[in-house]
């Protein structure tokens, strides 16, 4: 038996639209909206080894600075990705003692989530880590 967690299952966010979070997250990030055996009224969101769950509020309170992380596999294609979707990030700040960049955007409804890239880190899938276009 172990008293430690085995990962995180989920994090919870408010949303004011939930078909419009649960279309914005699909389009921007390929997550996949599930449908609850239960008659729960919040959003369940996965890629296959994460889920956001968003919930329905009347008002949203400001959640920055609060924010959630999302790791990218390819940071340049991913920017233009955002670009050809029309959503705005702050400037790209690169760290060289890591190799990683790492920006911000806001969902719909506000929310802060930081895009980051480790050029050092190995892709999921195990091999080589990856390196930013014109990288060698």
């Amino acid at each position: 038996m172990s008293t430690r967690p085995a990962y995180i299952h989920h994090v919870n966010f408010p949303t004011t639209d939930p078909d419009r979070t649960a279309a914005w997250y699909t389009q921007v990030f390929g997550l996949k909206r599930i449908t609850p055996k239960s008659n729960t009224k919040v959003v369940l969101m996965t890629r296959g080894n994460f889920d956001l769950h968003f919930t329905p509020v009347e008002e949203m309170d400001r959640m920055s600075p609060y924010h959630f992380a999302m790791e990218v596999e390819d940071w340049d294609e991913f920017l233009e990705h955002l670009k050809s979707l029309g959503i705005r990030h702050t400037r790209p700040i690169e760290r060289p003692e890591n190799n990683s960049k790492f920006c911000y955007i806001h969902d719909p409804d506000h929310t802060m989530i930081e895009l980051v890239y480790h050029g050092n880190r190995p892709p999921l899938g195990g091999g080589k880590p990856a390196t930013a276009h014109g990288a060698e």
